[in-house]
């Protein structure tokens, strides 16, 4: 697909820096450069900037508020990678901070428009949902804040060792925990989940999850199980949520989803009958809709249907479907 990286979270090419990773002079030079910059980040939220909150507010790694409200599991700064001009780029959780007012049920609403402003940041500046502002960011912007959600996300949930049970500790400026006890090392979570354009003929099979807005409905996804390939997962995955049988199944692109830990991987399948049998655990409903409702529903004039979030996958691989740019 010659449009796959152009998916939000895709293709800006960030150079990582993994080799000074595990280098403490060269980290140390790192972090003490006068042109490194970090991205606060506060229970997941980065902190973004300017009237439309479409960039993000890197701040100068000395700032007093790097120090103040730190989180808990995740200490030091994170090495996001270098920018073009070859400096440092870091995140740091300040999850400790505590909002005046805050409203806990915005925070856990399917679309969390709450935004969070720290008296000591700039005024332009607020703590936002990511998934609100993803697709108001560039490129390298959306990558660096979807890294610091994944890798900060993982650290919130992985401060024992899998192995033996003792508390680990954050080595390689943050891409990696060792146990103290057993010497374990653990890396980063990703999960592999499979979303699927299944169609059959002019139409596209599409799935609704319970708590959804109404008339919201998007792509069939599920994960990868162990010792199966992303071909059979997507036709375990049709089968199993709705009962249609897939045969040709072919990669389109893939997504990085940190929401909280998956890399999403977009398929096409072709389905062998069109008879719909859903299970009420998997989902809520499926439907098959045609192209030119879909196209309706793109254009906000459907009656009913809602089309996947922007900036998801589903949206994208709908929209190049649409299109008729898939190949």
């Amino acid at each position: 697909m010659r449009t796959a990286e152009q998916v939000t979270f895709g293709g800006s090419g960030l150079n990582r820096a993994a080799e000074i990773r595990g280098d403490a002079e060269a980290l140390a030079r790192a972090m003490a450069d006068p042109a490194a910059r970090c991205l606060p980040m506060w229970r997941g939220k980065p902190l973004v900037r300017g009237v439309g909150l479409d960039r993000l507010g890197m701040i100068e790694m000395d700032h007093p508020v790097l120090s103040a409200g730190m989180g808990k599991a995740v200490r030091d700064p994170i090495l996001l990678g270098l920018d073009e001009a070859g400096a440092p780029l870091f995140a740091r959780d300040l999850s400790r901070w505590e909002p005046e007012a805050l409203d806990y049920g915005a925070l856990g609403s399917f679309v969390d428009r709450s935004e969070q402003r720290h008296p000591d940041l700039p005024e332009d500046t607020a703590f936002a949902e990511l998934r609100r502002v993803m697709t108001r960011l560039d490129p390298r912007d959306a990558e660096l804040a979807a890294t610091a959600k994944a890798i900060i996300g993982w650290h919130e949930t992985h401060g024992f060792c899998a192995r033996c049970g003792a508390e680990s500790a954050i080595e390689q400026a943050g891409w990696q925990r060792i146990c103290l006890d057993c010497g374990g090392h653990h890396f980063p979570r990703t999960d592999p989940v499979v979303i699927m354009l299944i169609t059959h003929g002019e139409s596209v099979l599409m799935g609704r999850s319970p708590g959804w807005p109404e008339g919201m409905y998007s792509l069939l996804a599920g994960f990868v199980e162990p010792g199966e390939t992303l071909e059979a997962a997507v036709r375990r995955e049709v089968m199993e949520e709705a009962g249609v049988p897939v045969g040709r199944v072919s990669y389109l692109a893939s997504q990085p989803w940190p929401f909280p830990a998956s890399l999403m991987f977009g398929c096409a399948g072709e389905a062998l009958a069109r008879e719909i049998t859903i299970d009420p655990v998997e989902i809520e409903d499926a439907i098959w809709v045609t192209r030119a409702d879909m196209m309706t529903a793109f254009a906000g004039e459907h009656p009913v249907l809602k089309p996947a979030r922007k900036g998801a996958i589903a949206h994208f691989l709908l929209q190049n479907w649409l299109a008729d740019t898939l190949d």
